[in-house]
């Protein structure tokens, strides 16, 4: 059973007569007509509580260990899959994955932050918090890309870059420019697509993208809330008031032109019926793509490079 965040425990406590009542329901007691009852006041509970959710509760949907991670959508989305390795100065960053493969007949390099799915790969992971060496090989990768006219897609989910004395020691912000540079240097179509959490430079350094596209229940900031509650009130317990501060959510962000497209996901999120968000995604992966296709290198690259200048630009200045 998926754990419970805090405002679904209605819904949790619904879930359960239901299972309940399945499990009694046989061909000599028949509850049929009570099962169906009981499903459709679930759903209703499910469409109610997930249709007005704070930027607080978001997060933590964002957040939901039980969500499909990058390695689930390039499973699901991706053929002939080829892992590539390594930045070729220093090491292999394992929570940034990445390779070539196909999607749907086209062939790209992929790039994603992976989190892992239980307390052996998240540590495996890093929690996808990525050290230079993940940005550095993503910064090789989308070259490589350039270099063949492969197109790129990108997976956001982390809650920012490692933050370890290591990392900085190995240069971790002046990886992440770079690899946001790469981003807009490259002449290929490049589709960035938050699965889950966005945060700060680790999010943005594999997103300066053509097209930026979210999830329905992730998110995407400059900060995690914790750490803007930190810094404002000096304390994490005011998380939730700098979630609906900051304005993260893929409909906040949206209406200021931030992101191009929120990908709809299953009633009660994507970790409530993976397959279907990861088809969802795909699909809005390959309108992106399509939208893209034929242009040529240059306009292709202007064009990106004027999509993240014009950000918070008044009418008429330049």
């Amino acid at each position: 059973m998926l754990p419970a965040l805090d405002f679904e425990k209605p819904i949790v406590e619904l879930e359960g007569k239901l299972n309940e009542l399945r499990s009694i329901s046989s061909s000599d007691i028949n509850l049929s007509d009570e099962v169906e009852k009981l499903e459709t006041r679930l759903d209703k509970l499910i469409k109610a509580v997930y249709s007005k959710l704070t930027g607080a509760q978001k997060v933590q949907v964002a957040r939901h260990p039980g969500r499909p991670r990058t390695s689930d959508y390039v499973a699901g989305l991706f053929t002939e899959f080829t892992p590539l390795a390594g930045d070729r100065r220093f090491s292999e960053d394992l929570a940034l994955i990445s390779g070539i493969g196909r999607f749907r007949g086209r062939s790209c390099i992929i790039l994603g932050h992976e989190r892992g799915h239980d307390t052996d790969t998240r540590i495996k992971h890093n929690f996808g918090m990525a050290r230079p060496e993940g940005y550095r090989k993503a910064d090789r990768l989308m070259t490589m890309a350039d270099r063949f006219k492969l197109p790129i897609i990108t997976f956001v989910d982390t809650m920012g870059a490692f933050a370890g004395k290591e990392s900085e020691e190995h240069g971790i912000s002046e990886a992440i420019a770079h690899c946001l540079e790469t981003c807009f240097r490259v002449e290929v179509p490049l589709i960035a697509l938050v699965i889950g959490e966005g945060g700060s430079g680790g999010a943005v350094a594999i997103a300066g993208a053509d097209r930026v596209l979210m999830m329905e229940h992730s998110y995407y900031s400059v900060i995690t809330p914790e750490g803007c509650a930190a810094i404002l009130w000096r304390s994490g317990s005011n998380a939730p008031e700098a979630a609906n501060a900051l304005k993260l959510t893929a409909q906040d962000l949206r209406g200021m032109g931030i992101i191009d497209e929120i990908v709809p996901e299953p009633m009660g999120g994507a970790h409530r019926r993976k397959a279907e968000a990861i088809n969802s995604a795909g699909d809005a992966l390959e309108r992106a793509l399509d939208s893209v296709r034929g242009m040529d290198g240059h306009q292709l690259r202007n064009m990106r490079r004027e999509k993240f200048l014009a950000m918070g630009r008044e009418p008429g200045l330049h």
